[in-house]
């Protein structure tokens, strides 16, 4: 079925419900290509505080070709330049060094190109959520259905079927690329979980289908933190149960689940077996905007964790102040061995756009922690009003106020989203959950 026509329906009384994840790969950097497309199959970065005389800073977002150089999302920006030198730097490295195109972080311009692909998501589907700048569900049950027709026929002559759904999903895909000029990555089920796997599945520009009937056997063999809702903390406790893949969660007692997690167990456990009864409901505003970032192993060094804070507590006050937010909370979180979560907070006496403040309350709350061993860090804004500007869900923190004195006895999935409706981890819907783009799109650590 040729992607550049819309597909029919099916005229099924009761269809299975039909979910598009949609995933633009690597956002910030395929926009910087979109105006120069001499970058194209280049090493792109795109961050905070490469420029001469700056050195606190993150990375937004590395495309696929820079973190083959161990260039990610997330990282500060420090560690960046040294593992790839900036082509706009020729004072760093060495002359023989590889280098790579660092671009600054161009807000007003990567909204202007998701504003082209929203319109065209919801064109395509009447109910559309939209989770970040660059990630989105779409219910298209009204649009298409799991129906299957034959496939255009193969220059070998194999016969072939597709769903009507994979044409539709190919359909927006191409859409995208044609119309806007980006490549995003589908994924397509019958629910919302498994499509958000589906469309990291099969990255970058990839399209992959799940049909119903089919869900648990493609989940089965996946690592087990490719399960919505299951980042690298709770994926530690569950493999410290014996718990290596979804197929390992779907089978275990979830009476144990249970007692070990709480109703959150028993919803891991359903979603391992591909039960997923959550709508698509477009999200509201968000109650808090953060960030997290994870070391590769739990760490004692003080300056590296002032370096993280510093960085993640730059780009919260940036996406603040672009998404035109106030806040009254500054807060961070601390996770320490072997798992423990702990959060502390300071409430301001009025709402305050002040990036400079945001930094130092954070690095005054993580002194309570310099001497312990800390695997990840997250600095958040809280206690939000907006004066200006569209919306997003974005990612980090559950959607609770933290108490001043909260303790970590709550265990959270990692990096996975809150977008403000109040769905955390709870036991309430992570729409989102992990993103695995890569992109750390001043929405989202991943």
């Amino acid at each position: 079925m040729s992607g550049s026509t819309l597909p029919g329906t099916g005229d099924d009384e009761s269809p299975d419900r039909v979910v598009l994840h949609v995933d633009m790969d690597c956002f910030y950097a395929s926009c910087e290509r979109l105006r120069e497309p001499e970058l194209r199959g280049e090493p792109v970065v795109v961050g905070m505080g490469y420029e001469e005389g700056e050195t606190i800073g993150a990375v937004a977002t590395a495309s696929y070709e820079a973190r083959e150089y161990g260039v990610d999302s997330a990282q500060p920006i420090s560690q960046a330049v040294d593992r790839l030198p900036p082509v706009e730097r020729p004072d760093l490295g060495s002359a023989g060094d590889d280098r790579g195109h660092y671009r600054p972080v161009d807000m007003e311009f990567y909204q202007s190109v998701a504003s082209e692909v929203k319109a065209i998501l919801h064109d395509c589907a009447d109910t559309v959520r939209e989770v970040s700048i660059d990630e989105a569900y779409l219910d298209v049950t009204d649009r298409t259905s799991w129906e299957r027709v034959d496939a255009p026929a193969r220059a070998s002559g194999a016969a072939e079927q597709r769903t009507l759904a994979e044409g539709f999903g190919r359909h927006v895909r191409e859409r995208i690329a044609r119309e806007v000029g980006v490549p995003a990555s589908v994924g397509v089920a019958p629910n919302m979980a498994t499509a958000k796997i589906a469309s990291d599945h099969d990255k970058p520009d990839g399209l992959t289908v799940v049909p119903p009937g089919t869900v648990a056997d493609f989940l089965a063999p996946l690592p087990v933190e490719e399960i919505h809702g299951v980042g690298p903390v709770r994926a530690g406790e569950l493999r410290d149960m014996g718990i290596e893949t979804a197929g390992d969660l779907a089978d275990a007692d979830p009476g144990r689940l249970q007692d070990r997690f709480g109703d959150r167990g028993v919803e891991l456990h359903e979603r391992a077996r591909g039960n997923d009864d959550r709508e698509v409901t477009p999200t509201g505003l968000p109650k808090s905007l953060s960030r997290e970032s994870s070391f590769s192993e739990a760490t004692t060094d003080t300056e590296a964790m002032r370096e993280k804070v510093r960085a993640l507590a730059a780009a919260v006050a940036e996406r603040a102040r672009s998404k035109g937010a106030l806040y009254r909370t500054i807060g961070i979180k601390a996770v320490t061995t072997p798992y423990d979560v702990n959060t502390r907070a300071e409430s301001l006496s009025g709402p305050v756009d002040d990036p400079d403040l945001v930094e130092e309350t954070a690095l005054s709350l993580l002194a309570e922690f310099e001497d312990e061993p800390v695997r990840k860090l997250g600095v958040r804004v809280s206690k939000l009003s907006f004066t200006a500007g569209e919306q997003a869900s974005l990612d980090g923190f559950d959607g609770h106020e933290p108490r001043d004195d909260a303790v970590g006895s709550q265990q959270q999935s990692g990096d996975a989203v809150a977008d403000g409706s109040g769905e955390d981890d709870a036991g309430r819907d992570r729409a989102a959950g992990e993103g695995r783009s890569g992109q750390f799109s001043l929405e989202e650590f991943e």
